[in-house]
């Protein structure tokens, strides 16, 4: 039996030793290798040259823009966000995403999510601070989503964003468009109490006085619209004050300075016609107020 068993024994190391060195098992052993070879010096072929194919990847997305591809181009720059965020552009990538989603798209959803995934993956960047201001902007013109523009306007001003005025104007236009027009006066106040030197102060003030005329004080908005026309008086919303001051002096009763002003108006104001039919209303009741005396 010790015996038998010692034959098989050989018998096995014997196959086992002709199948390692047949030519078939030689040539796979090499294939397997030369597998192994081409894989690792694709590896550290596609590792030593990975910024090289993402700045290409980049290009084509560009020129996929360019061709006016626009969902393609959106598809491929998010693939170079999402599998490679540590890229040096790939913060540009979604930004891009989301600017063609916004733009060319009319996806404004889409477009908010991609701008978030700015602020959420690169902050307190300029792209981020971009990116704020378009989801801030889409809120407030496109989706008239306005409690949602107000956050996001309000977190830009308080990041200390550039344009703090545009910014706090937008704040204050965001609540005259919820018609809350006390709130509205209030922002509009602060942007002349925090930027006195923006270049907006002519039209924040008259949009003051028509916050108070909105709300049924002719009295405190003929004086505002009386101060920007004498401030500013080079500036087209010195116009529109004084036909604002016009309109407050008509409703208090004030007939005979109204038309005055209106008269001054004649030739100068962008509206003939408005004025020319303010005019003719303020004489007829003038009129009507004479014979009733």
């Amino acid at each position: 039996m010790e015996i038998q068993k010692l034959k098989k024994r050989i018998l096995r190391e014997e196959l086992k030793r002709r199948r390692k060195n047949s030519k078939k098992h030689r040539l796979l052993i090499r294939g397997a290798l030369l597998i192994l070879i081409l894989l690792f010096g694709g590896l550290i072929y596609y590792m030593t040259h990975l910024g090289e194919l993402l700045t290409d990847d980049f290009s084509q997305a560009e020129a996929l823009l360019e061709e006016q591809r626009y969902e393609q181009a959106v598809e491929a720059f998010r693939r170079i966000y999402e599998h490679h965020p540590s890229y040096s552009q790939a913060p540009q990538a979604i930004f891009q995403a989301g600017e063609i989603l916004n733009l060319y798209l009319q996806n404004y959803h889409e477009a908010v999510l991609a701008y978030l995934l700015v602020e959420k993956d690169y902050p307190n960047t300029e792209l981020s601070r971009r990116a704020q201001r378009q989801v801030a902007d889409i809120y407030k013109n496109r989706l008239r989503d306005y409690p949602r523009a107000i956050v996001a306007y309000q977190k830009l001003l308080d990041s200390g964003a550039e344009g703090g005025d545009r910014i706090q104007y937008e704040v204050a236009d965001t609540y005259f468009r919820l018609e809350n027009f006390e709130q509205a006066r209030i922002e509009f106040e602060s942007l002349l109490k925090n930027f006195p030197g923006s270049a907006l102060l002519p039209e924040v003030e008259y949009r003051i006085a028509v916050t108070w005329s909105l709300e049924g004080h002719p009295r405190e908005a003929e004086a505002v619209f009386r101060r920007v026309s004498e401030r500013w008086p080079e500036s087209t919303y010195a116009l529109e004050a004084r036909y604002g001051l016009a309109t407050s002096l008509e409703e208090r009763e004030e007939l005979s300075e109204a038309l005055r002003v209106l008269e001054s108006l004649t030739g100068a104001y962008p509206n003939t016609e408005a004025v020319a039919k303010k005019i003719e209303q303020v004489q007829e009741r003038m009129r009507k107020k004479k014979k009733a005396i």
